[in-house]
């Protein structure tokens, strides 16, 4: 059977979860979608009555051999790891889905920790009672006894940092550096709050035997585009860090243990755990996976996205590099919602922690893609409704608080207009 690109299920789905899709019916048709999004944006149509992964597949117009990398990569990262493969000595989860379970955001989290000063918002300059990191690592394996736990002191600010989608994340690797740093210099020319920062990193990984997506070597500054601060800047190495970070298992890019209490510098598995093919594949996955398509995105609601400002930071779309590998992802008008700068939210959602030139009160824009299958919004999960994410970007000193105080101005019909719009992307 021909199985169009939009609508190919991922091979990672188990039978007990196709018979319980066929039940339940396709997730994604009540929420307005049907497909994934092709390379100018499109929503796809659907060519088959069963579609149990809708808002997982790859995107319109790649060709065979990426659809069999996608297909691979899906496998790889919904497989949970054990200690016979390199999982631990320390983890937080032991798989990628559980974080990006379906492509979708969460259901797993991570906990970050940082030493603030007494207003719960600056760094404190000196982070020696977590020396091991910012990061808790709550389970352990492969020999390991002592997990990375806050530690019982009020000055130790611990936050909640739930699994983002990665739904259309090679649109966003596929976005021109000169576009992000020319909306960087067009928004510091405005006279209201909003003036977004590019995050320059280091980067951190050893270079990728394979340098068709990312030629970087290791300690290049780069323009960051992932996490929720834009630490990271490819998505080969956005992939080998959250193996090394969230499950201890160790790649030619990421090559090292993460340092335990234990002293532990490896695990069962002895040297590299996984290879760097293993790691560009899991990549391939990500960059593949489509934006869902998108259904009642009205000029109604489109204009009260712009009145309200929320399209400043949550740009309509961004212009993609016209040589990125993926043809179809190449020199596009990419409909990604965010303008991947950096953007000071105010104390209310600080969180303490330094990413590069990101600081506490700092988040990138989170990419609108797919929001409308997201349970909870925001960093952390603290938003359950999109009304209420809205209003949590007012905290004192926030670039937002004028979008805000729009949003609230709006008639009840015109709020419910906006509201409707964003719920549908």
């Amino acid at each position: 059977m021909k199985t169009h690109a939009l609508l190919f299920p991922s091979q990672a789905l188990s039978l007990g979860l196709l018979a319980l899709a066929a039940c339940s019916g396709d997730p994604s048709a009540s929420a307005g979608g049907s497909g994934g999004t092709g390379g100018q944006g499109g929503a796809g149509g659907a060519t088959e009555a069963f579609q149990p992964d809708s808002f997982d597949v790859p995107i319109d117009g790649i060709d065979a051999a990426q659809e069999k990398v996608f297909l691979e990569g899906d496998n790889l990262f919904d497989l949970v790891l054990h200690e016979a493969d390199g999982l631990g000595p320390l983890y937080t989860r032991a798989a990628c889905g559980a974080c990006h379970e379906t492509g979708v955001r969460g259901p797993g989290s991570v906990q970050k920790m940082v030493v603030v000063e007494a207003d719960g918002v600056t760094t404190a300059a000196d982070q020696s009672k977590l020396p091991f990191g910012h990061t808790v690592h709550p389970l352990t394996t492969a020999g390991a006894t002592t997990p990375i736990l806050p530690p019982d002191d009020p000055s130790v600010k611990v936050t909640l940092r739930v699994g983002p989608p990665i739904l259309g994340r090679g649109y966003l690797e596929a976005i021109d550096d000169a576009s992000i740093l020319a909306r960087e210099a067009e928004q510091s020319l405005r006279s209201d709050m909003i003036h977004g920062r590019v995050n320059h990193v280091v980067y951190s990984s050893e270079p990728n035997p394979d340098p068709t997506f990312n030629a970087h070597k290791k300690g290049d500054m780069v323009i960051g585009r992932f996490g929720t601060k834009a630490r990271i800047a490819t998505l080969d190495e956005f992939t080998a860090d959250a193996l090394q970070g969230d499950m201890g298992v160790t790649s030619p890019l990421r090559p090292d243990e993460i340092l335990n209490p234990d002293g532990l510098t490896d695990d069962l598995k002895q040297g590299v755990d996984v290879t760097a093919d293993s790691v560009n594949k899991r990549a391939m996955y990500v960059r593949l996976t489509a934006i869902p398509g998108r259904k009642g995105l009205t000029d109604a609601g489109q204009a009260l996205f712009t009145q309200a400002k929320c399209d400043v930071c949550h740009a309509p779309s961004m212009k993609t590099s016209a040589d990125y590998p993926i043809a179809v992802l190449a020199g596009i008008d990419a409909p990604v919602y965010t303008d991947m700068l950096l953007h000071d939210m105010g104390d209310a959602l600080a969180d303490g922690m330094i990413d590069g030139e990101a600081q506490s009160r700092d988040w990138r824009t989170a990419p609108l893609l797919g929001l409308r299958f997201n349970k909870t919004f925001l960093h952390d999960g603290r938003a359950h409704t999109v009304e209420e994410a809205i209003l949590l970007h007012a905290g004192e000193g926030s670039e937002a608080a004028e979008s805000v105080a729009i949003y609230k101005g709006l008639s009840a019909e015109d709020s419910a207009a906006l509201l409707a719009f964003v719920s549908a992307l």
